[in-house]
């Protein structure tokens, strides 16, 4: 074998050795302190790839259910106002059935009228006033519920049809109660209008079920989706640290051989003592 003082060989394969531990084991600090084993493109290209659609998906998705709650309550308002105006008109058929009935004085007749007009009112102004978070519920214009899991095979659109209401959209407005007469027309139009609502109050629950549905596949889809990300993106904690320590051990035993290396090649002094 021969003996050389120009190039420490064994030292420099030590240092290369050490380097690339150190390189390893600053990696693994990082996953440990980021909980991520993916935390740059170089440390998989594919799966940050991979990580990035899933998380593209998951956050159009969970905005999504809050789309979809938005949408429920707008309509879960409608029905409720809706509703009171069931209340309402059950009142309208009472008093136009007991002005419908012969014997009553003209008085008496006025004061059912009136009565009755103020519920007409009352419907309009349930109408005019009703609104969820600042917008009229009840407008010419469709409520939409959009929702999508960020691609567009995965968009979908909810549209309500659930227009204007007043006395007039019900076709009540030219009702009145002076008459037995009138008082019997103004019944028959009243139990249509009670018709009206109930089948708009049916359009609505459908959406409101259409829209808890979709609302119930989106939290699962958001679920499983952040199951796949974390599988592909998050460190395993107990490995990153079993490989902490490894790096530790090889860093140490790493300096020890340099240490060693430079401490042989001083030994070539003695050939010259």
């Amino acid at each position: 074998m021969s003996i050389s003082v120009l190039n420490n060989v064994s030292s420099l394969v030590a240092e290369n050795a050490v380097a690339n531990t150190q390189a390893s084991l600053q990696k693994t600090l990082q996953q440990l302190s980021t909980g991520l084993k993916i935390n740059s493109g170089a440390d998989d290209p594919a799966g940050l790839s991979i990580a990035a659609d899933l998380g593209a998906s998951i956050s159009a998705l969970t905005q999504s259910g809050q789309n979809a709650s938005n949408g429920i309550g707008l309509l879960q308002t409608a029905d409720g106002a809706l509703s009171q105006v069931n209340t309402i008109l059950n009142q309208a058929v009472t008093i136009a059935t007991e002005a419908s009935n012969g014997g009553l004085t003209t008085d008496q007749s006025t004061a059912l009228d009136t009565e009755f007009q103020s519920i007409l009112t009352e419907i309009s102004n349930i109408g005019s006033t009703t609104n969820y978070n600042g917008t009229a519920v009840f407008s010419a214009t469709a409520p939409t519920t959009f929702t999508s899991d960020g691609t567009s095979a995965g968009a979908s659109t909810v549209s309500t049809t659930i227009g204007t209401l007043s006395s007039t959209t019900l076709a009540l407005n030219k009702d009145v109660l002076t008459s037995t007469a009138d008082a019997q027309t103004a019944l028959t139009d009243i139990t249509a209008a009670i018709d009206t609502v109930s089948a708009l109050r049916g359009t609505i629950g459908a959406s409101i079920n259409q829209l808890t549905s979709n609302s119930n596949v989106e939290n699962t889809q958001v679920q499983n989706l952040t199951s796949a990300q974390n599988n592909v993106q998050n460190a395993d904690i107990a490995t990153v640290t079993s490989n902490m320590t490894q790096y530790n051990v090889l860093e140490q035993t790493g300096f020890a051989a340099i240490q060693q290396s430079n401490a042989a090649e001083q030994n070539v002094l003695k050939l010259l003592q």
